[in-house]
């Protein structure tokens, strides 16, 4: 099964695919949807959908998974990242893959084995759980541990199990 994960952010967007056959995992490609702050939301916003988009047709993934935002303290700081998180999860929606959202404790979790982990230590658990794997960006890999998480907890037609929930912030 191909798996695309998807880190929301509207200056970095970050993706990463990767196969899952059983417990195996292999990296396909990663990367990142870039936007800049002179540019009008609007067109930010059009351009991480193109954006994804393209990864989405290049690569073909048979499910997604998309890292839900925090709350960050600055309430328009926050509305712009839940809009960049808005179209996210439209892209593979409108093109036929099915999405689920996964609590970034609950990914760092299944990655590194503690909710509480730090950036660094989940880029460097996602490289050891691919080896090889070229990471371009700090996005880019928690991009790959959505996927990842998903990887752990998807069926073989892309949706969450049921009997896998947690209770820590998994919808399907």
């Amino acid at each position: 099964m191909r798996l695309l994960g998807l880190d929301p952010g509207l200056q970095e967007t970050g993706w990463g695919v990767i196969e899952a056959e059983g417990n195996r995992l292999r990296h396909v490609a990663n990367g990142t949807v870039s936007t800049t702050a002179q540019r009008p939301l609007a067109e930010r916003l059009n351009a991480i959908y193109e954006g994804l988009v393209a990864v989405i047709e290049r690569h073909k993934p048979d499910a997604a998974a998309v890292e839900e935002a925090f709350l960050n303290k600055n309430p328009a700081t926050t509305l712009r990242l839940y809009q960049a998180r808005g179209v996210v999860l439209l892209a593979p929606a409108r093109c036929g893959v099915p999405v689920s959202e996964y609590a970034a404790r609950y990914v760092k979790k299944a990655v590194v084995g503690t909710g509480s982990a730090e950036k660094a230590q989940v880029r460097a658990m996602v490289a050891r759980l691919l080896p090889g794997a070229e990471i371009v960006r700090d996005d880019a890999a928690d991009a790959l541990a959505v996927a990842i998480c998903h990887g752990h907890f998807a069926t073989t037609d892309g949706r969450w199990r049921e009997g896998d929930r947690t209770g820590i912030g998994v919808r399907p």
